[in-house]
C-alpha cells in the first residue's frame, strides 16, 4: 500500500487523505442515526394512547426518554397543547428544522470528497503525463518506453486511486442523505398525526 502510495506521486497523501476522511464522516453518521433510530410506528401508537386519555405529562416523559429527532420535535408540541392547531404546525416546523442541522452534520463534507477526489486524480493524470513528455522531449523525441514508464504509471495509479476513493464516498453520501429524508418525512408524519390528535381532524372547508 504505502509501494503505491509512493509511486503515485504527492497528489496520491491527498487521495488517502480523502479515503480517511470520507470513511470516518460516514462511520460517524450512520452510527449517529443508528443511535437515534426507533419505531416511529410503535411510539406513535403508544404516544397516542397517552394523547387519547389527556395524560400529557406521562407523554411528555415518553418523549423525553425516547431517543431520536422525532420524539424531540414532538415534545415540543406536546408542550404546548393547549395552543391553536396553526400555531402547533408552526412549533413543529421550526422544532423540525432544528433537527436538520444534526442530521446533516458533516454530509456536505463526505458530499465534498465525493465530488472533488475525481478532480485530484485528473490531475494527477494531467501532472504523470506531463512527466512523460518531458522525458520524451529530453531525449530530442526518441525516449525509450522504459524512460515515459514512470510517468505514465504515475498517471494511470492516480486516476484509478481517485475513483477508488470517490465511488465509494459518492454512494455513502446518497446513502446517508436517503437514512436523512426518511427521518424527516417520519418527522412530518409524527408531527401531523399528534397535532391531529390534540386538535381533532381538520374541518374541511366550506363548499367542499
Amino acid at each position: 500500500m504505502l509501494e503505491l502510495v509512493q509511486k503515485g506521486g504527492p497528489l496520491m497523501w491527498l487521495i488517502l487523505l480523502c479515503s480517511v476522511t470520507a470513511l470516518g464522516v460516514f462511520l460517524e453518521r450512520l452510527m449517529s442515526l443508528h443511535r437515534s433510530s426507533i419505531n416511529t410506528g410503535d411510539f406513535l401508537r403508544g404516544l397516542a394512547n397517552l394523547l387519547r386519555r389527556k395524560l400529557y405529562a406521562e407523554a411528555l416523559q415518553e418523549c423525553a426518554g425516547s431517543p431520536g429527532p422525532v420524539p424531540r420535535v414532538l415534545h415540543a408540541v406536546i408542550l404546548k397543547y393547549g395552543a391553536p392547531r396553526a400555531e402547533l404546525r408552526e412549533i413543529a416546523q421550526e422544532a423540525g428544522q432544528l433537527e436538520v442541522p444534526r442530521l446533516e452534520r458533516n454530509l456536505t463534507l463526505l458530499g465534498t470528497v465525493a465530488y472533488v477526489t475525481p478532480l485530484i486524480g485528473l490531475l494527477g493524470t494531467v501532472l504523470g503525463l506531463l512527466s512523460a513528455f518531458q522525458q520524451i522531449s529530453a531525449h530530442g523525441g526518441y525516449a525509450t518506453a522504459a524512460e515515459i514508464a514512470g510517468g505514465v504509471h504515475e498517471s494511470l495509479l492516480t486516476s484509478a486511486a481517485a475513483l477508488t476513493v470517490a465511488i465509494p464516498a459518492f454512494v455513502a453520501h446518497s446513502y446517508i442523505s436517503a437514512r436523512v429524508g426518511a427521518v424527516l418525512h417520519d418527522i412530518e408524519r409524527a408531527a401531523i398525526e399528534t397535532i391531529e390528535i390534540l386538535c381533532g381532524p381538520d374541518e374541511p372547508a366550506v363548499g367542499a
